[in-house]
Order: C-alpha cells, then structure tokens, then sequence
C-alpha cells in the first residue's frame, strides 16, 4: 500500500517515513503542500491513503484535503497539527480530513489509526487475501502456496511481497512496467531501468518451485499478467 506523508519538519517526517517503511507501507515524502498537490493531480497517482501536516508551505494540508474533496476524490487522509481546539478539529474534519492527529503523537498511535482508516476505506482490509493456490498473510508478511501435500510458504522479500500483491489484487490485467513503478516504488527512488524486470525474475523463480511458474505471463510488448482463469475473484 501506498502512502502520501506531507510534512515539512524534516526530523518528524523521516521518523513518520521510516516506521511507515518498516510496516511495509511504500512511502512518498514531499515536504511542501503544492508539491503534493502535484503528485495527487498526476494520472498515474495510485496512493491507498494520505498523511497531511495541517500548516505547510504552499498549499496547507487543509486546502488539499478541500481540493480532494472537490474533485471527488475518496483518498482517505489523517490531518496532523498542534493545533488541539474542539474548533480546529471541527475545521480539520470539515475541509474533508477522515482523521485528526495531535502532535507530539506516538508512532504506534499514528499506525494504528492508519489500520482504522484502511478498515474503514472503500478497499476491503484483511489479514489474508486469498486467490487461487495463493494466500498472503498480511500478518507475517508471508506468501503460502496451496499443492497436493498441504500449504507451503514461500520465503519473499519485501518488494517480491508488493509485487505478488499487486498482481493479486488485479488478476487477469495486464499491468505494464510503468504501472509497477508508479504504484509499487517511491517517486525519489529512482531505481534501475530494469527493477522490475529483474524483480519479476527473482519472484518468478521462487513461485516455479510450487509450480507456478506460469502464473504471471509476460504479454511481449504490454507487460505482465497473473493468468488465473479458473480462479475466483480475490477473497479479502
């Protein structure tokens, strides 16, 4: 899942990056509201949910919210400030903000109201999303494989995870190169050409043990697909 974090005190906003990194939230941190604002216009945008600090230069994380909410946008979003009037919570609420965080907070209330919004957002949240053979625990960041002898986990690293993911959740697509980068790297990162290519290799080859190597094909000159043509759609 992808996340939005504004905030343009330099030593919080690395402090909110890195415990959001750590629960395998891929992050983008702009330190500026129209910066921000720049990323949501873009129409490749696919974040999952938004963190706004309140007073920011540029545009504040009120008027995102405002601007959000006028074009109809459901991205859900958690308003951070100091400001901790029954007045300015109304006003946070108000402009479009789902919840409203006061500062000094600690990380683990931070990512729990974050886990309230996902539960609460349009896109359904569960410990385990089930397709086909495939279950991925959320839980202990694992994939297992259903085959004739039982249930058998496959050792993924963090990007091999999100990748899989992404292909779960949008089965029978074809995704190209330009789609993985946007939703599953940070805009800053800047990675190899051939990231992908090369990370779809290295998951490839760990899903050919349990003989689902065919499972995501390479459409020439489109991009990938996970083939899952008897399968139900993901159960979440």
């Amino acid at each position: 899942m992808k996340i939005l974090l504004v905030e343009d005190e330099p030593d919080l906003g690395r402090a909110i990056q890195q415990a959001l990194s750590r629960e395998k939230y891929i992050v983008d941190w702009v330190q500026d509201g129209s910066q921000a604002w720049n990323y949501l216009e873009t129409p490749w945008s696919s974040y999952t949910m938004a963190v706004f600090d309140w007073l920011l230069p540029g545009l504040s994380g009120i008027e995102l919210c405002k601007r959000l909410r006028q074009q109809h946008n459901s991205l859900p979003v958690l308003i951070l400030t100091a400001k901790d009037s029954m007045a300015d919570k109304v006003t946070g609420l108000d402009a479009g903000a789902d919840d409203y965080l006061v500062k000094p907070f600690g990380m683990a209330e931070l990512l729990a109201r974050l886990r309230a919004l996902q539960r609460r957002s349009a896109q359904p949240y569960s410990q385990t999303l089930q397709l086909g053979r495939l279950t991925l625990d959320y839980a202990t960041s694992t994939v297992s494989v259903r085959v004739e002898d039982g249930s058998h986990v496959v050792q993924l690293t963090a990007k091999e995870f999100q990748l899989l993911e992404h292909f779960m959740r949008h089965p029978q697509q074809i995704i190209n190169r330009d789609q993985l980068m946007n939703a599953l790297w940070e805009v800053q990162a800047e990675p190899a050409s051939n990231v992908v290519s090369a990370q779809m290799r290295l998951l490839r080859r760990k899903l050919a043990d349990y003989d689902c190597d065919g499972m995501i094909e390479t459409i020439y000159g489109l991009g990938y697909r996970l083939n899952l043509t008897d399968a139900p759609e993901p159960t979440v």
